[in-house]
């Protein structure tokens, strides 16, 4: 084998019932791209020739590219000298569009791991289309083109222990997501869940439970014990 053969991508199930199943991508893809954006809320002023615009949160990271699969290429090839594929193009085909069912622990579809080389990239399964091109004399599958979206994943704890990193020192307003709670607010933006008091102090909430997706929260800074904020 050739020592500058990239290793081959894999797809490794990371909970549910299927947890460390691997499945092996036969041919590297040829290329793939990362998608970012971010949410913003358009407010129309009188007056004024276009809306103001506001931050209100980030998108997950997507990352899409075609994989390759094909019954007849040599499994003792060049794509194949580090480790040979046993399983026919139709089971491989059958474990990747599982990924996309509900499991039956998790109530949701399985979050996976897709690496490749130095590459890691933690995710669901969004989208999975396929174009069969070739077929046995039974009519299995026996070459296919595979168009796949992943979405990253992360739990609301990761996403809680690694908050924003921008500064809590400027007072900022950001509107309520889903069904987010003060603390959790507190937590994301400050670090500290116990900050929530601060947040309903400046909103004058007498009760936490008030606030509603959709509603505008004022966030105030931390200060300082030197009386600086920060």
């Amino acid at each position: 084998m050739n020592r500058n053969q990239l290793k081959k991508a894999t797809i490794t199930v990371l909970d549910g019932g299927d947890k460390g199943k691997v499945i092996t991508v036969l041919f590297n893809p040829t290329d793939y791209s990362f998608e970012r954006s971010n949410s913003y809320k358009a407010t129309p002023v009188p007056g004024l020739g276009a809306p103001l615009l506001q931050f209100v949160n980030g998108e997950s990271d997507q990352l899409s590219m075609d994989l390759f699969l094909d019954d007849y290429t040599d499994p003792t090839g060049p794509t194949s000298a580090l480790k040979p594929e046993q399983d026919p193009l139709a089971n491989r085909l059958r474990d990747l569009t599982k990924l996309l069912e509900i499991d039956s622990k998790l109530h949701a579809p399985p979050p996976v791991r897709f690496s490749w080389g130095p590459m890691e990239f933690t995710a669901v399964i969004e989208k999975l289309g396929r174009k069969v091109t070739m077929f046995h004399p039974d009519g299995a599958p026996a070459r296919a083109t595979l168009t796949v979206s992943f979405k990253e994943y992360q739990t609301l704890r990761q996403q809680v222990e690694d908050p924003r990193r921008e500064s809590a020192d400027k007072t900022k307003r950001r509107v309520v997501v889903g069904k987010e709670g003060l603390w959790w607010i507190a937590a994301r933006e400050y670090g500290d869940s116990n900050e929530w008091l601060r947040i309903a102090e400046a909103n004058d909430l007498d009760d936490p439970r008030e606030i509603a997706p959709g509603d505008w929260l004022e966030l105030p800074p931390i200060e300082a014990p030197n009386g600086s904020t920060g």
